[in-house]
């Protein structure tokens, strides 16, 4: 009998061991891209789809992102599955910033100098964030030329990692968008026309994302 109970505190043990070591950690979701492809944008929207309130302020200035931004335990729904993760605003990469692009959009210079020094923080901190990361969308701006440094770098060091990758070409509303261009660009990757701001094909996007992570 002492075997038997042995046996069974064991196998009970094991259960625990399996289920506690089993369970994955809190997925995070990453919105990368360069500056004003719409990255904050898209965090309001699925934000508003799922918690009822915005995430992040969004300006028609480049880096209005400037630090890392984090909310917690969204939960999204799709034919009945549910998928948690936390939500991770980055700042918009650029290889240059130079205070006085800010100067040139009517901001002062002290405050111009100030801001592109909190850019140049943001995007080294968001380059570090990505080994935190479980899922990256990157956002790019359908309107915009896609073959430029800033987004073949962002992808490489995705590819690098080994982070599944959504590519959600945004603005896809505006007559100037060409989505076909961003997929003939970056081939190896699915390309998803969207206009975070119009909400267009956005729960398309969340289809993927299970896909994606299941």
């Amino acid at each position: 009998m002492v075997v038997n109970y042995l046996k069974s505190i064991h196998k009970k043990l094991g259960s625990f061991l399996t289920g506690l070591f089993s369970k994955k950690k809190d997925i995070r979701l990453g919105l990368y891209g360069p500056p004003n492809a719409g990255k904050s944008t898209l965090a309001n929207t699925i934000c508003k789809d799922w918690l009822g309130e915005e995430m992040s302020s969004v300006s028609g200035i480049a880096h209005e992102t400037r630090e890392i931004i984090v909310k917690d335990k969204i939960i999204i729904e799709n034919n009945g599955k549910k998928l948690t993760f936390n939500l991770v605003d980055t700042p918009g990469i650029a290889t240059k910033i130079d205070y006085t692009d800010f100067v040139k959009k009517g901001i002062k210079k002290h405050d111009a100098k100030t801001r592109a020094k909190e850019a140049t923080r943001g995007v080294i901190e968001a380059i570090k964030w990505l080994d935190n990361m479980d899922v990256v969308v990157v956002v790019l701006d359908s309107t915009q030329d896609p073959v430029d440094q800033v987004n073949v770098t962002i992808l490489g060091n995705l590819e690098a990692r080994g982070i599944p990758v959504l590519v959600a070409a945004n603005k896809c509303d505006l007559k100037s968008s060409d989505v076909t261009e961003i997929r003939n660009a970056f081939p190896q990757y699915e390309v998803i026309g969207i206009s975070a701001k119009a909400r267009e094909n956005i729960d398309y996007l969340y289809e993927r994302l299970f896909e994606v992570l299941k």
